[in-house]
């Protein structure tokens, strides 16, 4: 999630645990601790473009690196904190600042390898949001006054909040799940998955993909009393050797379409306005359109050895704010 959300949370979880006389150092160290996973976006390579979405929210998000992760912190922030607590309560604050972090993500949709080394599965849960101020906050808002009131049962109350946004996130889920099932058997289809994934800052508005045939449905569903649901666009998963027939199995842009389809768990199909670009449909900023927020364009007269080009775009147009309001409050029926 956000920086924000991260440290509120990292904080928060070390305060609710320490005494009234240690409430600014752990919160510091939590603080600190449960944003620093995300120093793994300084893993870059100016020749290689996917090379950090292979290293986000890889080892440093694994359960197995939080004692490494917490030893680094502490070690980097104990200066500022000796004369209050000694290095052992430094690096447990910092361990349990630093465990927030992956599990937190775990609960977006993006996919976090909290299993690295055993596993590269991308663990998304799916039920928030990567940015949700009704998530976010609450939890700053008890967060502070835990600090200034030297009140840890105020971080308590902050992370109990967390735990139950997370479990209507939960909820929410399982419905945009079974509202895309029956969209399915609506028109006779029965794919061997549906996926619902929160749209952005919010539980109310998900969206749904499945595929059926070779063929990718997505819709949106909004989940606030009567569910009411927006059909959507959609897009035939990706061939290569129909969709791009001159790339050739043994070049690197063949081998970075791999690696985009395990990064994007396999949602991936080419734009239907930009031939040349291979899109994740999963994101979309108008949650029932096909319209990416980022993905690879290949270009045929590239070399051999050359690497796909990475794109993003995140435009929000005023017609698609109206869109987005107009789906998340819709006009009452007569």
């Amino acid at each position: 999630m956000d920086p924000v959300t991260q440290g509120a949370l990292g904080a928060a979880a070390t305060l609710a645990i320490a005494p009234r006389s240690r409430v600014f150092p752990a919160a510091l160290l939590g603080g600190l601790s449960g944003m620093a996973p995300d120093l793994d976006v300084l893993i870059r390579s100016s020749t290689d473009p996917l090379l950090s979405l292979e290293y986000h929210r890889q080892f440093t998000h694994a359960l197995l690196f939080i004692p490494v992760g917490g030893l680094g912190c502490a070690l980097a922030l104990f200066a500022f904190v000796r004369t209050k607590l000694g290095f052992l309560t430094t690096y447990g604050y910092c361990c349990l600042g630093y465990a927030t972090h992956g599990l937190l993500d775990a609960c977006t949709s993006y996919g976090t390898q909290l299993l690295w080394p055993f596993s590269t599965l991308r663990v998304a849960w799916n039920n928030v949001s990567v940015v949700d101020p009704l998530l976010t906050l609450p939890l700053l808002a008890l967060l502070l006054l835990a600090v200034f009131r030297r009140a840890p049962r105020l971080a308590r109350a902050g992370l109990a909040w967390v735990l139950l946004y997370l479990a209507i996130g939960l909820v929410q889920r399982e419905r945009a799940t079974w509202a895309g099932w029956e969209l399915a058997r609506s028109r006779g289809q029965t794919p061997a998955a549906v996926v619902a994934k929160p749209s952005f800052a919010n539980l109310v508005l998900w969206k749904t993909i499945y595929e059926y045939q070779g063929i990718y449905y997505v819709d949106a569903v909004r989940l606030l009393g009567t569910s009411i649901v927006f059909s959507g666009q959609t897009a035939p998963a990706l061939k290569l050797a129909r969709d791009y027939p001159w790339l050739t199995r043994q070049t690197q842009q063949a081998r970075d379409v791999e690696r985009f389809r395990w990064f994007s768990e396999g949602f991936i199909a080419r734009d239907p306005d930009r031939p040349a670009r291979v899109i994740d449909i999963r994101y979309s900023v108008v949650p029932n359109r096909i319209e990416a927020l980022w993905g690879i364009e290949l270009d045929a007269s590239a070399p051999a050895d050359a690497h796909a080009r990475f794109f993003t775009s995140r435009e929000l147009s005023p017609e698609d704010r109206a869109e987005l309001t107009q789906m998340l409050w819709p006009p009452p029926r007569d």
